[in-house]
């Protein structure tokens, strides 16, 4: 694993948490909205992740070149994941909350109306969570940065 591959990884989490905290702030804004152009409340949307891998022609090139080289270089990390990507962005299924509002236009025959089923409490929870995360990968990234810069001083 090369130092690059350190900042590529915490570049692909940096990446990730931002767009998660996109997707928070999507569902607080949207917390009230009871119509879309679907013509139904706004469903809170969630973010899943997944291991990014390195591509076929990373593997096999690292492979031939301990198989051609074989200078007893220690290949075992070669098998690392390069980082994290999101892997899609999904709606909640859950059930809309009812609130009784006759007066508001999108009532039903009973003055019930279907609210969004997003928790602002929840997703406040979690825009903290991507925070912290995202605050994680800056340090990771900055103290490679720093052991690389230690590592030229090396040779002053």
């Amino acid at each position: 694993m090369s130092f690059f591959s350190s900042m590529d990884i915490s570049s692909s989490g940096l990446t990730a948490q931002r767009l998660r905290m996109d997707i928070i702030s999507q569902n607080i804004a949207n917390a009230d909205t009871t119509r879309t152009e679907e013509g139904t409340p706004y469903r809170r949307k969630a973010v899943q992740f997944e291991e990014k891998q390195k591509s076929f022609s990373d593997v096999l090139n690292n492979k031939m070149k301990s198989m051609i080289g074989n200078s007893g270089d220690d290949t075992a990390g070669e098998d690392v994941g390069a980082g994290v990507r999101v892997s899609k962005i999904v709606e909640d299924q859950s059930a809309f909350k009812k609130i009784y509002d006759p007066g508001n236009p999108d009532a039903d025959a009973e003055g019930y109306v279907n609210m969004p089923n997003v928790n602002v409490i929840e997703e406040m929870v979690n825009m903290i969570s991507a925070s912290r995360t995202y605050e994680a990968n800056v340090t990771a990234m900055n103290t490679s940065k720093s052991m690389a810069l230690k590592a030229l001083e090396i040779g002053r």
